[in-house]
């Protein structure tokens, strides 16, 4: 076997080197997320990338059953334990971006996970809603651990992005003192779930802290901004760029129009959300 002799000018070069990759790792800890893909249809790029939704990109959303392949729809949102594998890499064969949904505010007694939420962190169940149960997002030792294992089935499955619903608890009566810090904590926390895992995510809801949220979350989904009066409140996601996927279940008096102004994409809905949608 043959013998490796170092020289001092060796050794020197090899601390050098080991210092600069110090640096260099403390360099990129420093930088902003990694840049993401504006368009629909392209897959990243470069390694780090998020696939994001483009501003204006036509959206179906749909959770009671897997949704047609349809011409002109660029972005599928979905159930993220009912839709399959499958399913998933056909959206994507054709170019399309998918969103798996969850519900990281709720519990939902019919999940597969339910098991796993002990009964200290289930509150008061959502109104309208008797067979869901608001969780205690101040418990980030036993939600995270979940939320984590449901966008590993996200990505599994290759999902591009992951839309957690129900995290604006602090606004409804949850049975729990819930702050607007507390709200924050959790959201944030949720999005390096998303981002380690190479998932961009949605800021569902949760309108008052949107200017706290936008630089965390790659968009946004909204419902019924138009009927509360609310959607001028997604001026900080439109100006950095970032879409913003809106949906209303009663129509309003020029919504298509203002929806263009505001750079929104904006679309008509049955609360039950099954296929049927009206989009602008």
């Amino acid at each position: 076997m043959a013998r490796m002799v170092f020289s001092i000018t060796a050794v020197v070069a090899m601390v050098a080197a080991a210092a600069l990759v110090v640096v260099l790792l403390r360099v990129a800890e420093d930088r902003p997320p990694a840049q993401k893909s504006s368009s629909a249809q392209a897959r990243p790029s470069t390694p780090g990338q998020l696939l994001v939704p483009a501003p204006g990109a036509q959206w179906q959303w749909q959770l009671r059953s897997t949704p047609e392949l349809e011409t002109g729809i660029d972005v599928y949102g979905m159930d993220g334990e009912e839709t399959t594998e499958a399913s998933v890499r056909e959206f994507k064969k054709n170019g399309k971006l998918t969103i798996c949904y969850l519900s990281a505010g709720t519990l939902e007694t019919w999940r597969s996970d339910a098991s796993r939420f002990p009964p200290e962190v289930v509150g008061d169940a959502m109104e309208d809603w008797a067979d869901e149960y608001w969780l205690d997002v101040r418990r980030l030792d036993v939600l995270l651990p979940i939320m984590a294992a449901r966008m590993d089935e996200c990505a599994s499955k290759g999902f591009d992005a992951v839309e957690p619903d129900n995290v604006d608890g602090y606004v409804n009566r949850t049975g729990f003192p819930l702050s607007p810090d507390d709200q924050l904590r959790y959201n944030r926390a949720l999005t390096e779930l998303a981002h380690e895992r190479g998932l961009s995510i949605a800021l569902k809801n949760d309108v008052d802290q949107i200017t706290e949220l936008e630089p965390y979350f790659d968009f946004a989904i909204n419902e019924e901004c138009f009927r509360h009066g609310e959607c001028e409140a997604y001026g900080p996601f439109t100006a950095a760029g970032k879409a913003v996927l809106n949906v209303e279940y009663v129509e309003t008096l020029g919504r298509c129009e203002r929806a263009r102004e505001l750079g929104l994409s904006s679309m008509l809905k049955d609360l039950q959300l099954d296929g049927w949608r009206r989009p602008c």
